[in-house]
């Protein structure tokens, strides 16, 4: 259960989302002014407090000020119209752990607490779990969560589908944290990287002599995964020749050794993950009909990133944590030019790549949020390739382009004037006429 400040002037959607997270076991305070929000964080303390953007007397980024003053591990929200989506994300620079547009789901928004509660002190992240699940907030990461829990609890087998980088493993092994079997092993195998001759002993062991190099007796992953769960990733590299055996090993429930006529019962779940289209590997004889009707009892599509863009700040802040903690840093967000290059970027690398350009940034960023400068020209250049492909206008693009820099140059130096001049090799009159002409806040 976590205390929740709900701030909003609308006071009937105030109390109907109140009512909802109370139903679903926090203790939630409303208050709809800015007045009484402020008496409320000096009087309380709070795990995570929502508020709209827009109040009567002040905005939200007051009342996230105020929070963070009074406790700066209060998870803040931000509740805003699709029109301020721009000062939302500014918030974010200064300690919002994430924005919601209105007309808001309740749903989105319990999605958002639970990620927030889990990737701050007030949940204990797991940093040391690299497998730690994170919820996305998107309409696919909800629906995903839902197959999943509605899955895990039963023995089907999964096939996990994606491209490589989504999380295909995260997926499968929350399937097993959720599932009766969850204090049982989790055994996951790379049918990828298995060289075709040592496949089977990989799977079901072999005795000591069965075959040249067998200088003893070896237990196979299915023995080591009995009771619990196998996970078979890229599954469309096994051999054909495995498949046969994987295929009557799960239908019979039994395996024999390599070299040994024994046979050994196991009791194993089987979640297996592809990025190939399975389906057409069948139509072409390179995987067996039979077992993929074995394995197909439930599918889970898992969409690229690009597809979910909702999902890309709850991911990076996380990577952004688990960074910081790694490699000693104290980075605290992401300024808004940042945001606007990964938002606009295609992530062809899925997660993986997110992870890694987020390590990257940590590791060069010197100041207090990741800028332009630290991610890799990858997913910056994506930001010129937009304006490139739209029509042609010399004056705006240089003008951005000028803006950006300076923007990137004032964070860097912590909007010390006389420094920043100097790195734009331009005077200090200069540079206050090019702040007031492009409207920049300093």
């Amino acid at each position: 259960m976590a205390k929740i400040l709900v701030v909003d002037d609308d006071s009937t959607f105030c109390l109907m989302l109140k009512a909802f997270l109370t139903r679903n076991g926090h203790k939630v305070t409303d208050a709809f002014s800015y007045d009484k929000a402020y008496r409320a964080i000096n009087d309380n303390k709070f795990d995570v407090v929502l508020t709209d953007f827009r109040l009567p007397e002040k905005s939200g980024l007051d009342v996230l000020i105020e929070a963070k003053k009074k406790n700066r591990d209060t998870v803040v929200v931000i509740m805003t119209g699709y029109g301020d989506i721009r000062m939302a994300v500014k918030t974010i620079k200064h300690g919002a752990f994430d924005y919601v547009t209105k007309p808001v789901n309740p749903e989105e928004i319990l999605a958002t607490i639970n990620n927030a509660l889990s990737s701050v002190s007030a949940g204990e992240p797991s940093f040391d779990d690299p497998y730690t699940f994170i919820e996305g907030k998107s309409q696919f990461s909800q629906e995903l969560m839902r197959h999943i829990s509605i899955v895990a609890p039963t023995n089907l087998s999964v096939i996990i589908q994606g491209e490589s980088g989504t999380g295909k493993e995260f997926v499968a092994r929350q399937i097993h944290k959720m599932s009766k079997r969850k204090g049982k092993p989790f055994v996951a195998i790379d049918c990828g990287a298995l060289p075709r001759e040592l496949a089977a002993s990989e799977f079901f062991g072999h005795v000591k002599g069965s075959f040249t190099g067998a200088i003893a007796d070896k237990v196979g992953q299915f023995e080591v995964a009995n009771g619990g769960t196998l996970f078979l990733d890229e599954i469309g590299n096994l051999p054909y020749e495995v498949q046969v055996n994987l295929l009557r090993a799960i239908q019979e429930r039994k395996i024999k050794r390599i070299g040994s006529s024994k046979e050994i019962p196991v009791d194993v779940r089987i979640i297996v993950a592809t990025n190939d289209d399975l389906v057409s590997m069948v139509s072409k004889g390179a995987f067996r009909e039979d077992l993929f009707h074995r394995l197909n009892e439930f599918s889970i599509r898992i969409a690229p990133l690009s597809e979910r863009k909702d999902d890309m700040m709850v991911y990076a802040r996380w990577f952004l944590m688990q960074a910081n903690r790694e490699l000693g840093k104290n980075i605290s967000g992401f300024d808004s030019n940042a945001i606007d290059a990964m938002l606009n970027y295609s992530w062809p690398g899925n997660i993986r790549e997110l992870r890694n350009a987020i390590r990257r940034a940590v590791l060069l960023e010197q100041t207090q949020n990741i800028t332009i400068g630290s991610l890799p020209y990858d997913i910056v250049g994506s930001i010129h390739k937009t304006n490139n492909s739209k029509t042609p206008d010399l004056k705006n693009s240089k003008e951005k382009a000028e803006k950006e820099l300076i923007i990137s140059t004032l964070e860097k130096v912590k909007y010390n004037k006389t420094k920043a001049a100097k790195l734009l090799n331009i005077d200090r009159k200069t540079l206050y006429n090019k702040i007031k002409q492009y409207g920049i806040e300093s």
